[in-house]
């Protein structure tokens, strides 16, 4: 991490830059209170697609066993007993 002040962040803001994109967090003071706090953005997701598809395929097959009509108390019942 590195921290200076706003003066010397515009003089050398596209070097900041490039630290950033090479995943440094750089801070920005003013009176030696930090005002600004650059982080670099996340290039992976998270989560992937086929990840995505996959827990939304797992959704539709537990909305396939739930029979249409039962109650919300006999599905917590159920799930208690076992």
């Amino acid at each position: 991490m590195q921290s200076l002040g706003i003066s010397e962040a515009k003089n050398n803001f596209s070097a900041l830059i490039d630290l950033v994109e090479k995943g440094e967090e750089v801070r920005i003071t003013r009176h030696g209170k930090e005002v600004v706090r650059m982080l670099p953005v996340r290039r992976k997701p998270v989560i992937t697609d086929e990840q995505i598809a996959r827990e939304l395929g797992q959704i539709d097959a537990l909305h396939a066993t739930i029979k249409p009509g039962t109650a919300v108390r006999a599905l917590r019942d159920e799930g208690r007993q076992s």
